[in-house]
């Protein structure tokens, strides 16, 4: 490129009530390459765009800079024009004068050497731009969604309604998430598992939206709009396709293990649904604590079956599934307050996250909802709440605040102030 052109654009007084226009057209002479440079009050007008136009194939030239406002109003409007006069539209290049400089400052002759430096700066970006022509790929037109909590339920529901199919990919046994272990919402108070129950079926059921349960994304391959992902289905020894969901395994089952969904407040078998709502509503074998994988004999869920469900042999599975577009909504862990000796969680039982506090008030926790002492399942005379744990602490937690707790607290405090 040897021949690039600048117009500097007033905008009325937005621009030249705080820059020297002139001056910085005038200074715009001097960079290297630039064959013609000018100023005029409102570029974007049709005289504006006429006379880029002209200088274009009057002065031959091969690139163009206009400094005026955001690239974000006018870029398009200037490609068209520098398109129209026969130069390929990403020889352009556009200098925010106005929200960049002129608005930002009340020292006209600071804003003007600021606004020649990005005028000069665009220029020699300018001179490095090469012809560029639209294109087009095949787009796969289907979705991933990664996680299954309340925003990937609502993500995959949107994009199904919009008529696309969606793979959603939940790592746990059952959609949910934390919302699932939730008693109540804040600020309305309303039925947490009223809210999303419903959403878990309507995903269930909607003819667009695969489940894979019990699966993590092991690899992503491909491009924007081409994604080829492996997804392990992790080994439930439980055929979903045979079970009916009975719960006979469950309830025959003879070990019982700290259940994750109640924080581990509360007991599961080995052979489990996280909750009654579950979906889908198929068990897994927990093989940790299965007496069939750790000592080799019990058999006894597969014994009472009766549609011959449980498969010991079952294996982990890789599947691929094709998407054009993958929406990450994994969620969030709990802070590890425990790196707060002070506090004594992780050394006290009875000092909890909140999240245990919601399981012991929701009345399918293992309390019934009654507040009792993990320590001794006795009703506590007061329950404190600490808030602002781990936040704007750069040294244990994270440099700003949290932007829920005051509120989670004030949800916790109206919902069980009164309670004996």
């Amino acid at each position: 490129m040897k021949r690039i052109g600048v117009f500097i654009c007033w905008c009325g007084s937005n621009i030249a009530g705080t820059v020297d226009v002139q001056k910085v057209a005038e200074v715009a002479k001097t960079f290297p390459k630039v064959a013609f440079a000018t100023d005029y009050k409102y570029m974007c007008s049709e005289p504006g765009q006429d006379l880029i136009k002209n200088a274009i194939k009057e002065h031959n030239l091969d690139g163009v800079v206009v400094g005026s406002c955001s690239p974000r109003m006018h870029e398009p409007t200037f490609r068209k024009t520098v398109a129209a006069a026969g130069l390929n539209p990403y020889l352009f290049e556009m200098a925010n004068l106005r929200e960049h400089c002129a608005w930002v400052h009340s020292d006209k002759e600071a804003a003007t050497e600021k606004a020649i430096d990005l005028v000069r700066t665009a220029a020699a970006k300018v001179a490095l731009n090469v012809p560029l022509q639209p294109s087009s790929i095949p787009v796969e037109k289907r979705a991933m969604v990664v996680g299954g909590g309340i925003a990937g339920i609502q993500a995959a529901l949107d994009i199904a309604d919009a008529g696309y199919e969606v793979v959603l990919v939940e790592r746990e046994p059952s959609l949910g998430g934390k919302m699932a272990q939730i008693d109540k919402t804040f600020p309305t108070l309303d039925c947490s598992a009223c809210i999303l129950t419903p959403k878990m079926v309507d995903v269930a059921q909607h003819e667009k939206i695969k489940i894979l349960a019990y699966s993590e994304v092991e690899k992503v391959d491909g491009y924007i709009g081409n994604f080829e992902v492996t997804i392990r289905r992790k080994a439930s020894s439980v055929d979903n396709v045979k079970c009916t969901g009975c719960g006979v395994c469950q309830t025959k089952c003879p070990t019982k293990v700290p259940g994750e969904f109640d924080m581990k407040l509360g007991h599961r078998k080995a052979i489990y649904t996280p909750f009654p709502q579950a979906v889908p509503n198929k068990p897994v074998i927990d093989r940790q604590h299965c007496l069939q994988f750790t000592k080799g004999k019990c058999g006894i869920c597969q014994k009472f079956c009766p549609t011959g469900a449980v498969d010991y042999t079952q294996t982990d599975e890789l599947v691929t599934e094709k998407v054009g577009a993958i929406v990450a909504a994994t969620g969030y862990d709990l802070f590890d307050h425990s790196v707060y000796g002070e506090y004594g969680y992780g050394l006290y039982p009875d000092v909890i996250t909140g999240l245990h506090f919601e399981r012991l008030i929701n009345a399918s926790g293992p309390t019934s909802g009654k507040i009792k002492r993990p320590s001794d399942g006795k009703v506590p005379k007061d329950v404190v709440f600490i808030q602002c744990v781990g936040s704007r602490d750069e040294a244990k937690g994270v440099p700003y605040c949290s932007r829920t707790c005051c509120m989670y607290t004030a949800k916790h405090a109206t919902l069980n102030g009164g309670e004996d």
